[in-house]
């Protein structure tokens, strides 16, 4: 082999591999990086759209429930809502058998749109009449979610129990006016 040869392919090679290290790190890595992006765009916006479709056949079945809330909620007056509250908890207590020793509410203003109900609740009476006074608060339409139940004994038998409750009820407020 010739020495001009050799130097010519030498030559060839080393423009070559340039190219090729130049292809690599300035093409190709760069337009694999772009399209590993553009492909998780795809796909994010076709879960949106996937989300958006579920929610215009759900649409219906949302705004009933949108409207039984509104309808639901705690009066925006917090005297009323409290009267409506407590009187709701008597009737609880009188169907029940439950025996209500102390109920003690507290108004939380976060938001513009709404106000919050804290109460904290405290009851005795065995475990069926706890259990349905339960039952009537949870399946109550009023707006009102039971946070936390805390269930002890009374008595060194057992028999009579004391259920503390932690209640949040929703008031919404009148949108403000311009």
């Amino acid at each position: 082999m010739q020495i001009k040869n050799r130097q010519q392919r030498l030559l060839v090679l080393t423009i070559a591999a340039a190219a090729l290290y130049v292809g690599v790190n300035f093409v190709y890595t760069p337009l694999a990086n772009w399209w590993s992006v553009r492909a998780k765009q795809v796909q994010e916006l076709r879960q949106e759209v996937s989300d958006g479709r579920q929610l215009l056949r759900r649409d219906t079945a949302i705004r009933n429930q949108w409207a039984n809330m509104q309808t639901n909620a705690l009066p925006a007056n917090t005297s009323l809502a409290e009267q409506q509250v407590l009187r709701s908890f008597d009737d609880w207590s009188r169907e029940s058998g439950a025996e209500i020793t102390s109920i003690v509410p507290q108004w939380k203003n976060d938001d513009t749109n709404y106000m919050t109900l804290d109460l904290r609740v405290e009851t005795s009476g065995d475990i069926s009449m706890l259990s349905q006074f339960l039952y009537d608060i949870e399946n109550s339409p009023a707006a009102l979610r039971v946070d936390s139940v805390e269930l002890g004994a009374h008595d060194n038998t057992g028999q009579l129990l004391t259920l503390s409750l932690e209640i949040n009820g929703l008031a919404l407020l009148p949108p403000s006016q311009p």
